[in-house]
């Protein structure tokens, strides 16, 4: 791994983990949906070339990884050039990701014949570099969520990944957030500056090359039939197995399946779930039959691609529609909506998950699935 020339000397990581990006702690930062799709007429060629592989990788070996943060990472570390080396006093850092040799040989590569590599060196080599390293950075991230979720800590966790990378773990492990300040973890100003740098390059190329993931249009949609109903008790049947739902949840559902399509493996919901006793969670509306969770692909898993395009397309629809549905709020991908909630940063504002749940999570944050609320 090599340090972005961007405020200091190179500082060499032992471990890298990349979790899942809510860009809330460093305001400076854009702002960008973490799973966002890449933009293929964006990125550098060299990139291009390489997204099939990152793409079967990353769905393979590490779903919780967006093609889009490997791309924008790679690009702030190598430029995207295969043959990057650069020497520093650990023995130097090689390739795509710039990963020092003993790194790169506990990911499973071949040790160096000599500083640089020569150019047959699988470190070099792009696809196999890819191959090699997304699964050894995935290895990572699933320790560092445990760190993460044990200590409570505010950081993002892909930011967390990119402290890490360019100035080791420890400044994570180390530090109060999780992205050290002047005197922490053993980092001074330089250290600091390197860590902010680092975080806001990465974070421009992300917004460079990902393409919009966000509210999309939903005019070819025919509009609900309004809920004219009365009553609130939970009295309709479920059609999703549970308890009951109240008659506004009820026409909510039969409302989203006339329009949608019902449920179903390959469609634009794959699965639904209503009424649930949520005991972890006494102030749900799910016990009280007033809410159902629509999942575009699979439960703990980050949708992308149609799947993400699924799920917008609901949450869109919903929101339009909030009024005759008599919808009380929505959450999906990490944000928060109800009719008196004004959007910042995007659609809605960001879910914080009440104390309750993680918002970083798949299903914590909401981004596996549109949660619905409705007020009555």
């Amino acid at each position: 791994m090599r340090a972005l020339a961007v405020g200091g000397a190179g500082l060499v990581a032992t471990l890298l983990l990349p979790l899942l990006l809510i860009a809330t702690l460093l305001g400076g930062l854009s702002t960008i949906d973490p799973v966002g799709d890449v933009d293929p007429s964006a990125i550098p060629t060299a990139a291009a070339a390489q997204l099939p592989v990152i793409e079967a990788v990353t769905a393979a070996a590490c779903p919780e990884l967006p093609p889009l943060w490997v791309v924008a990472q790679v690009q702030a570390e190598s430029g995207w050039d295969a043959s990057a080396f650069r020497a520093d006093r650990n023995g130097g850092s090689a390739g795509l990701y710039q990963l020092n040799e003993a790194n790169w040989v506990d990911a499973g590569g071949a040790a160096w014949a000599s500083a640089p590599p020569p150019a047959e060196a699988d470190v070099l080599q792009p696809e196999v570099h890819l191959r090699t390293a997304i699964p050894w950075v995935c290895r990572n991230l699933r320790e560092a969520t445990r760190h993460l979720a044990t200590t409570g800590k505010p950081t993002a966790p892909l930011d967390a990944m990119l402290v890490c990378h360019i100035a080791g773990c420890s400044r994570v492990t180390g530090s109060t957030t999780g992205v050290p300040t002047v005197g922490e973890a053993g980092c001074d100003a330089t250290c600091v500056d390197l860590v902010d740098g680092y975080l806001t390059h990465v974070h421009e190329f992300l917004a460079a090359y990902g393409r919009s993931s966000g509210p999309v249009p939903i005019d070819d949609l025919p509009a609900p039939t309004p809920f004219t109903g009365g009553g609130s008790g939970c009295t309709a049947p479920d059609p999703t197995g549970g308890r009951c739902l109240t008659p506004t949840s009820r026409h909510g559902y039969d409302e989203i399946v006339r329009v949608f399509g019902p449920a179903a493996p390959g469609g634009p919901i794959r699965s639904v779930g209503c009424w649930d006793e949520h005991a972890w969670n006494p102030d749900s509306d799910h016990p009280r039959g007033r809410a159902c969770d629509y999942f575009p692909g699979a439960a703990g898993f980050f949708p992308q691609g149609d799947e993400l395009a699924s799920g917008w397309r609901l949450a869109s629809w919903l929101r339009a529609h909030a009024e005759a549905l008599d919808v009380g709020y929505l959450i999906w991908q990490g944000r928060f909506w109800s009719p008196e909630t004004t959007d910042a940063d995007g659609w809605g504002r960001a879910y914080t998950g009440g104390g309750v749940y993680d918002p970083t999570d798949a299903t914590g944050g909401h981004f596996d699935h549109v949660h619905v609320s409705y007020a009555s």
